[in-house]
């Protein structure tokens, strides 16, 4: 595909305010490292304690469920009554402003353009975003322009029969893709009850679009092998295409069990089921609990006499379904059928979107978005930007083609996600693993091993003869070696745990010894690689030769103290490492008894201290009845995390401590924001607006990012080396504040969704906290920034303040009893005091404290 300029159209403006973006994957600038240290796991020895979970910009393995965007007919979808569930937004859906709703944004364009007539080109319809009810519309198009993309440039990557399944999408009729289009944003695993979709504005006959997705279809024979992957004998069960498939299913003869299709009634059906079953519940789903538990105890006969309108005779109940109790009356089956025709004819038809066309039109999206978040909010995307909902900065659109060099590759691709996806579940998403646990995960890595290796060299030699400079560093994070490192690592993590310490250490010498995977990890392999030389080595793999004890003890000793050096003169190895590889080395140099002028000095390079403070408050403490319940005890300790305070410059109302210190400052003169590094953010976007979206190679795949793919990479810095290096030179010599008021003319009216750049920040606000900043700290921080964008993103004291009058900046960083400071948080402490920025830890401590009644 040819390279296309893409520029913002003027009457496209945004309205209302940004939401600030909260963590998620992959382009978002929220990328938060704990702010507090995390609870570990049981370490393997009194030293060392990793915490099982990854760095926050890994790939994640999708969820089960999607969010809906309401069509202007829609009713409560399937019509179950369920709990609202807080759903976690992705970074694309959080960067949205709070503008109208789908349904009204939709519904005026439309309005808008219902006049005009219908292009019949798709690209067209979108470009003009001409659309009119029953006859085109924007979920299709934008679902039809990511497939064609797609199979433009990328066809290699299907086979006959999926290839065959896109053909016959093509020959669907309109109102048969809006309606698999609009499931396709719903809940995807559950089932849909027909008559309560209400999609009439768009379909005139929706039983029939059903019919059309639910009929079956033939398949031709595939050419391509059914591929095994490691830790994956299979690809999951009923995700294969077979020599018939169909769109979606179809409830009759699908539906077989009571708890399936119980799930499909509201409330109110599900207390008259109660009703005539006898059984009670608090709520839905201690009702449906109770007749499936009483289901399994009941059987044939014995519940005949139960039912007072049998004895008396009573005339068909209101399902019209006589004949049918009459004939489970006489027979010695499970009530489940009785009730389960019941429900079905409560519900009538229902439809479910059949499972291997769904991930195939996934996978699509995969591969259209080039992002490892499979599924999520991938269509709400396209269509939000369609329609004046995002405005996206000016760069030139690059698809590349070699992203997936073949089919294999990206099936490979997928699997490793799934297989992380299990390693994660076992080790992160359920509490400490059990040691059966561990030993799957044991298993899982033992599999994974030796194809990783393959994969290694291969990477390698693509690194030494193809790739050019820092081109690879984007391309390999959709390499199956990129997600296979992980599960290495965390493979490592079970070793220690299992105490196999002399295979942990090889293991963790093979992840140092390449340097193309997780370069931001290499830290903490030093650190660990160095833990085990000091503490196990010496029992496991004693040097030939040396009997003695303490000599063995002292020879891994001074190979854990190479291994420290070697860290710190590592380039990948990030500076967050080098003060706890600095304690291990004077730790080490004073066991070996190393003499003081050969010792290191690392007193150059200290952790800087912040300047206390104390700020004075009232602390409320609410005292909670005590509840029976089980999970009580959880919920408070849950309640005691968060501290309250009384916010006495601002009317006496409750607010957290960092709202109180912040009150306090600014009694003092100073303006501020509780912002945890927001402002940096901001600014750093403002600043580097123009170097982040400048052309390099490969990393502006689609139209609707945020920022470049490389920008949480290695490569960021060295292939814009030269336009970053300008742009420091600029600010040192005092052109921030240009910069920012050129940025902001441009795009602050379209509210453009750059990385970082919040425009709740007002523009007045900005321009004085620059000229505050000495320019030579300012560029400091950028050059941080700029450096490691993914790991700094944590860490920044929790206030920003400026002085106008003094024109002093400070970061404070606000702690109550117990707290204390992370790595992240110290290293970015030595990095503004060392850029010549003032921090301080301001203590908040109790004056009074006023216990209150939570009631």
């Amino acid at each position: 595909m040819v390279l296309e300029s893409r520029g913002p159209t003027k009457h496209n403006a945004m309205m209302g305010k940004r939401v600030p973006h909260p963590p998620s994957t992959k382009f978002h600038d929220d990328i938060l490292p704990p702010a507090k240290r995390l609870k570990t796991f049981e370490s393997t020895d009194g030293e060392d304690s990793r915490d099982a979970s990854g760095d926050d910009n890994v790939p994640r393995s999708p969820k089960g469920f999607r969010d809906e965007i309401p069509d202007s007919d829609d009713g409560d979808g399937s019509g179950v009554d369920e709990p609202s569930i807080l759903k976690r937004p992705t970074e694309l859906e959080s960067a949205l402003p709070p503008v109208k709703t789908d349904k009204e944004a939709i519904d005026e364009y439309e309005a808008m353009r219902a006049a005009e007539d219908v292009p019949e080109d798709l690209k067209s319809r979108l470009t003009q975003r001409t659309w009119i009810k029953g006859k085109s519309s924007i979920y299709v198009d934008a679902f039809n322009l990511a497939l064609e993309t797609v199979l433009e440039d990328e066809a290699h990557l299907f086979d006959e029969k999926e290839m065959e399944v896109f053909n016959q999408w093509r020959q669907l009729d309109y109102e048969a893709q809006y309606l698999y289009v609009r499931l396709f944003l719903r809940k995807t695993s559950a089932w849909h009850r027909i008559n309560r979709l209400g999609y009439y504005s768009d379909i005139a006959d929706l039983p029939e679009a059903a019919n059309i997705l639910q009929s079956d279809r033939a398949l031709p024979e595939s050419s391509a092998a059914v591929q095994v992957n490691p830790a994956e004998l299979a690809p999951p069960e009923g995700t294969l295409l077979e020599s018939q498939f169909r769109f979606a299913d179809c409830s009759d003869g699908t539906i077989t069990s009571l708890e399936e299709a119980s799930s499909l009634l509201n409330l109110e059906e599900v207390k008259g089921l109660a009703k005539e079953a006898k059984v009670q519940g608090k709520n839905k789903s201690g009702i449906l609990r109770a007749l499936l538990n009483m289901s399994q105890r009941q059987s044939g006969l014995g519940w005949v006499g139960l039912r007072r309108s049998d004895s008396q005779g009573s005339v068909a109940s209101e399902t019209g379904e006589k004949e049918d109790d009459a004939d489970d009356s006489m027979s010695d089956m499970n009530r489940d059928g009785h009730f389960l025709r019941k429900i079905l004819a409560t519900t009538g038809a229902c439809i479910r979107l059949s499972l291997p066309t769904l991930k195939l039109f996934e996978r699509v999206h995969l591969v259209f978005y080039r992002s490892t978040e499979w599924t999520d909010k991938s269509l709400t995307t396209i269509i939000l930007a369609r329609i004046s909902r995002r405005n996206f900065p000016d760069y030139i659109v690059s698809r590349s083609q070699n992203i997936f060099p073949s089919r294999a590759d990206l099936l490979e691709f997928e699997a490793a996600l799934r297989t992380q996806f299990r390693v994660d579940n076992i080790l992160e998403l359920n509490g400490n693993p059990s040691k059966d646990g561990l030993n799957v995960v044991l298993a899982i890595f033992d599999e994974v091993y030796p194809r990783w290796k393959i994969l290694l060299e291969e990477e390698q030699r693509k690194e030494d003869r193809i790739y050019e400079s820092g081109e690879g560093a984007y391309l390999r994070r959709f390499s199956p070696a990129w997600v296979y490192t992980r599960v290495i690592h965390k493979g490592t993590y079970v070793l220690g745990r299992l105490k196999m310490h002399e295979r942990e250490h090889a293991v963790t010498s093979e992840l140092l010894n390449q340097h193309l995977f997780h370069a931001a990890r290499r830290g903490a392999w030093y650190q660990r690689k160095a833990l085990l030389e000091e503490h196990y080595m010496h029992a496991l793999r004693p040097p030939p030769g040396v009997s003695n004890l303490e000599q063995q003890k002292k020879h891994w000793k001074r190979i854990s103290l190479q291994t420290c050096e070697a860290g710190l003169q590592d380039k990948d190895c990030h500076t967050i490492y080098h003060y706890d590889l600095q304690k291990r080395i004077r730790k080490l140099e004073k066991g070996l008894k190393i003499p003081k002028r050969e010792q290191h000095d690392f007193g150059h390079v200290l952790l800087a201290k912040p300047i206390e403070v104390t700020v004075e408050g009232i602390q409320v403490k609410k005292e909670h009845l005590l509840s029976r319940r089980p999970s009580a005890q959880g919920e408070e300790k849950q309640r005691s995390t968060k501290t309250i305070w009384v916010d006495e410059a601002e009317g006496g109302g409750e607010c957290s401590v960092e709202a109180m210190c912040l009150s306090d400052y600014r009694s003092r003169g100073f303006k501020g924001y509780h912002a945890e590094g927001g402002i940096v953010r901001t600014l750093f976007a403002y600043l580097f607006y123009d170097v982040l979206f400048v052309y390099i190679p490969n990393v502006f795949q689609t139209a609707y990012q945020t920022c470049p793919l490389d920008l949480h990479t290695d490569a960021f810095f060295p292939s814009r080396a030269s336009e970053i290096n300008h742009r420091l030179v600029e600010i040192e010599n005092g052109a921030a504040a240009d910069i920012i008021r050129a940025v902001d003319a441009r795009e602050r009216e379209k509210r453009t969704c750059a990385i970082g750049l919040n425009w709740d920040f007002e523009l007045h606000d900005l321009l004085e906290i620059v000229s505050c900043f000495d320019g030579q700290a300012l560029a400091t921080v950028c050059k941080v920034m700029a450096e490691e964008y993914r790991v700094r993103g944590g860490g920044m004291p929790d206030l920003f303040l400026w002085d106008v009058a003094k024109k002093q900046v400070v970061f404070s960083e606000v702690k109550s009893e117990n707290d204390r400071l992370s790595d992240t948080q110290r290293l970015w402490i030595h990095v503004l005091t060392g850029a010549g920025i003032r921090v301080e830890l301001c203590n908040a401590l109790a004056k009074e404290v006023r216990v209150v009644s939570a009631g």
